[in-house]
């Protein structure tokens, strides 16, 4: 990214913080739905890989189908904007009444336990959302990583906001980041990863609607070194304001099996269960890059 546009980045985001949260929310709302709407019509890079991405979700959708799917997915996406901008400014009764999730006796056994959990999610809906709900309503803190952005300003505007909503926010380079996270685990802790998409390309290779791609390795690998409880969660909007989840079954480490099987098996358990939540919510996946081996170039990289 050059100088400029980094600069231009980097103030356009740090206007959405400054002045979106000011805005009524009728106004927001219908302003991000026509964002939505005119980067739809434009049919850019972004929303031909999205078209291509729920390709796969729905093979047998028509052309028309898959417009719809990718517009609805646009907005959703500018959903998720909208409120991030707005997040910082709610309340938390607001965030309270913002979501509903099914399964939280799973978060609240493995907490209580003391053993720590992992909570692995994909790019669905709105999962910063989910975290502000944890750190507001259930009251408790919990550990996550960030993509080191460029420039360096915009990363740590969005280290800003997320420690504003009760995160710890580690950068997800450097390699120090592994090791924090599975002090908190041993401490009884709960970390929040978001895990569809390997960003190292030395991830898991996983089945993922019928073809392969691959995810990061580390929710698995934490939960063998540290004894805790890996938790799939998948969120969703729908006509109404309030955000669902549903926090799946924890993801049993495999009782027989080299360190790379065991890892292999419960990546692919992660995956099968981001599956269910995207297969029934196809337009809430927010992935509008290449995730799939067959859609990189032969060193694995995006093309």
């Amino acid at each position: 990214m050059s100088a400029l546009k980094g600069k231009i980045t980097d103030s356009l985001y740090g206007l959405g913080w400054g002045a979106v949260k000011k805005l009524p929310e009728p106004a927001a709302t219908a302003l991000f739905r026509t964002i939505a709407d005119q980067v739809w019509k434009r049919r850019g890079k972004s929303v031909l890989r999205l078209e291509s991405n729920l390709a796969r979700v729905v093979p047998d959708a028509s052309l028309e189908r898959l417009a719809e799917l990718s517009r609805a997915g646009m907005r959703s996406y500018m959903r998720y904007w909208m409120e991030s901008f707005r997040l910082p400014a709610w309340s938390p009764e607001r965030i309270r009444n913002s979501i509903d999730i099914a399964g939280t006796d799973r978060l609240a056994e493995g907490l209580d336990a003391g053993r720590g959990v992992i909570v692995a999610l994909p790019h669905l809906a709105n999962w910063d959302l989910a975290g502000a709900w944890v750190t507001t309503d259930l009251k408790v803190p919990f550990t996550t990583v960030a993509e080191r952005l460029e420039p360096a300003t915009l990363y740590d505007r969005f280290v800003a906001y997320r420690e504003g909503l009760g995160m710890e926010v580690l950068p997800h380079s450097g390699g120090a980041a592994f090791g924090t996270l599975a002090r908190r685990l041993r401490a009884g802790g709960l970390i929040c990863l978001v895990a569809d998409r390997d960003l190292s390309a030395s991830g898991v290779e996983v089945s993922f609607f019928g073809a392969t791609a691959r995810m990061p390795a580390g929710p698995a690998l934490l939960a063998q070194q540290t004894g805790a409880m890996l938790l799939p969660v998948t969120l969703s909007y729908d006509s109404t304001p309030v955000m669902k989840g549903i926090i799946h079954p924890a993801v049993e480490l495999p009782e027989e099996g080299t360190r790379a099987e065991k890892t292999a098996a419960m990546t692919q358990g992660l995956a099968d269960a981001f599956a269910l939540g995207i297969a029934e919510h196809p337009e809430d996946w927010h992935m509008l890059q290449r995730l799939w081996l067959d859609d990189l170039d032969p060193r694995g990289e995006p093309t």
